[in-house]
């Protein structure tokens, strides 16, 4: 059998595997997924995760639930030889190792762009993850716990002060989940006013969401500032040392949360560790049908899409052409298209190029608000909100999920969501651990093993024992 290598769990990985399972005869084919973690992340839900709307593990597709055909690695690729079709993965535990095969499809995706900002990398969180949206989630809620036992002031404004750095999709609509949920915190907490609220949205750039028109997202600028939130558009991040929050437009003020969301880069193995072409920007040179390569020439047997890819968007209007945007819509489709590919060429048939006209773009703004743009149409609050939800509970894989996820909706319309803060679960041994360092402590300083009740000697029971086994120990004779 020919091995298929599928680099990265994600979209389009995760897609390329579960059809390539659907199509592939029995005998034609091994594959085998490399990815760090053991599910796929449904990203747009995030942001929804972070505001207490979605359980945090029903935007997680298990891998070896949905792929029981594929042979699943923990790990990470750190090099790929595909002159030798060999790729070297460094499992979670254990020495790296060689893996060989015969085809490659590299989706592993784009990393986190950081830039060296005083503060960021000490106190900033991402939302990239599922474990991060869950700890920025704990600690808005936790924030609130504190903030309510503090008196007014500034003391008491600073937990309740969130910055969000980067204002495109995730951003906004991260932003305005946060921002819903801590506008509906208020009710339980009457100790606390809106006025003590403080959302901070930057944006380098003059504008936010540039996948939508300006005037929608000028829309959009105007709708979070009504609900309270400061949108700082034109400004970037200077420091955020020591909990202060420090603006190039000189803004500064204490803040206590800190997420960033101020774009991707291109995946290091894809930029610097493969013998495969990539671009100036690090990312693989593919040709309209997914093959890596260039228009001319394809190289053999290697594939890629995802966000690591520059990949042709044969749909687009551009003089020129243009490359497909880094979304979930894209790869989704990238990865169906991938897999089809990769069985028609196995069977010696011709593939067929990737092409993709857009169903427009969607985003929440917390509860029962959002904005959907198609080309002209621009559908704004909550039609468009409820558009959100009903693509992308279509859209993430699996019945099984699509099922959890529209419960737990169900369950919010009659109880409210889950205010519940879950911070601790990140140091779980923390309680075992004073407990131990207590009993270990009261053993240190306790009473002599000997004391007095009413005029006479009583013997703890560890003495008496002692004292017992010596008595039973037979003598030695001098």
């Amino acid at each position: 059998m020919r091995k298929v290598l599928v680099v990265g769990g994600g979209y389009a990985g995760f897609y390329t595997a579960w059809k390539l399972e659907k199509k592939l005869r029995r005998g034609e084919a091994s594959v085998t997924l490399v990815d760090p973690r053991p599910y796929m992340t449904y990203q747009p839900f995030l942001p929804e995760v972070t505001a207490g709307s979605i359980e945090a593990r029903h935007v997680a597709v298990s891998l070896r639930r949905h792929l029981p055909h594929t042979h699943l690695i923990v790990g990470s690729i750190v090099h790929i030889d595909h002159a030798h079709r060999t790729a070297t993965v460094r499992p979670v535990e254990g020495p790296e190792q060689e893996l060989a095969y015969d085809t490659i499809v590299i989706t592993a995706g784009a990393v986190t762009r950081i830039f060296p900002i005083p503060g960021v990398a000490d106190d900033a969180i991402g939302i990239k993850y599922v474990e991060e949206a869950v700890a920025t989630r704990d600690r808005l809620l936790a924030a609130f716990e504190r903030a309510a036992t503090l008196s007014p002031g500034p003391e008491r404004r600073k937990p309740l002060t969130v910055t969000v750095v980067g204002g495109g999709f995730t951003g906004v609509e991260v932003f305005g989940e946060m921002l819903s949920l801590a506008t509906a915190l208020l009710r339980h907490y009457p100790e606390l006013s809106a006025d003590e609220l403080g959302f901070h949205l930057v944006e380098l750039r003059d504008r936010i969401l540039p996948e939508v028109a300006a005037d929608a997202a000028r829309w959009v600028v105007h709708h979070l500032e009504k609900r309270g939130a400061r949108v700082h558009l034109g400004a970037s991040l200077v420091s955020a040392e020591n909990d202060r929050i420090v603006l190039s437009d000189g803004t500064a003020y204490d803040n206590h949360l800190l997420v960033w969301v101020a774009g991707n880069q291109s995946n290091p193995v894809v930029a610097r560790h493969t013998d495969l072409p990539v671009d100036a920007a690090g990312l693989f040179r593919v040709r309209a049908d997914l093959r890596i390569g260039t228009p001319d020439a394809a190289v053999p047997d290697a594939w890629a899409a995802g966000d690591n890819a520059a990949v042709p968007d044969l749909a687009s209007d551009v003089p020129g052409g243009s490359f497909t945007v880094p979304n979930a819509q894209h790869a989704v489709r990238q990865g169906k298209r991938l897999a089809k590919n990769i069985v028609a060429d196995l069977r010696g048939r011709k593939v067929k190029p990737y092409e993709h006209h857009s169903l427009g773009t969607v985003a929440t703004l917390g509860l029962g608000k959002g904005i959907f743009q198609y080309r002209r149409i621009v559908i704004k609050g909550p039609l468009a909100w409820l558009m959100h939800r009903g693509y992308h509970v279509l859209a993430i894989p699996t019945w099984e999920r699509k099922v959890r996820v529209a419960l737990v909706w169900a369950a919010a319309l009659f109880y409210g969501r889950d205010i519940v803060s879950l911070l601790a679960v990140q140091h779980p041994r923390a309680e075992f651990v004073a407990a131990t360092l207590g009993a270990r402590q009261r053993r240190e300083t306790q009473e002599p093993t000997e004391a007095v009740v009413a005029g006479t000697p009583i013997q703890s029971a560890a003495s008496s024992s002692a004292d017992k086994a010596t008595a039973a120990a037979p003598r030695q004779s001098g």
